[in-house]
């Protein structure tokens, strides 16, 4: 079973995460919350996780296809529900843009199977109530 330990670090809310490979994450609070920017906000990293998970799952499904992918980018953006604790994710939008000589039915394809097949972190937000809505972009190697 996964474990992450997670000590403070910084100020009142900087922290650090660790999991039992090594691996170090910091977090902190915004500074309107008391925070002092040590690090990504946990809200943030649900979607930095989103953006992994579904990144590896594309990759991998256009890999299996040999599409020649030379670069590969995200950019994920959310809305959070207002007025409401806890404030969960409401809307999240994410561009994937592929670079390299790739199909886009076939990038289409693999952004589908990622987030309503596979990607576990896409399935845990849907879950929650979140809408979450895509957009793929290949651009051509020169």
């Amino acid at each position: 079973m996964p474990t992450i330990e997670l000590e403070r670090v910084s100020g009142d809310y900087g922290f650090e995460a660790h999991d039992e490979n090594g691996h170090t994450v910091k977090m902190d609070s915004s500074p309107e919350s008391g925070g002092q920017n040590y690090g990504v906000r946990p809200m943030q990293m649900l979607l930095m996780g989103l953006g992994g998970c579904s990144a590896i799952d594309v990759l991998s499904i256009l890999k299996k296809q040999r599409q020649e992918v030379t670069d590969y980018r995200m950019k994920i953006k959310g809305d959070r529900e207002a007025g409401v604790e806890p404030s969960l994710w409401q809307d999240v939008t994410i561009e994937f843009h592929l670079y390299g000589n790739v199909d886009l039915e076939k990038a289409k394809k693999a952004v589908e199977l990622s987030l309503h097949k596979y990607c576990s972190v896409s399935a845990t937000l849907e879950k929650a109530g979140a809408a979450i809505k895509s957009e793929v972009f290949v651009h051509p190697a020169e």
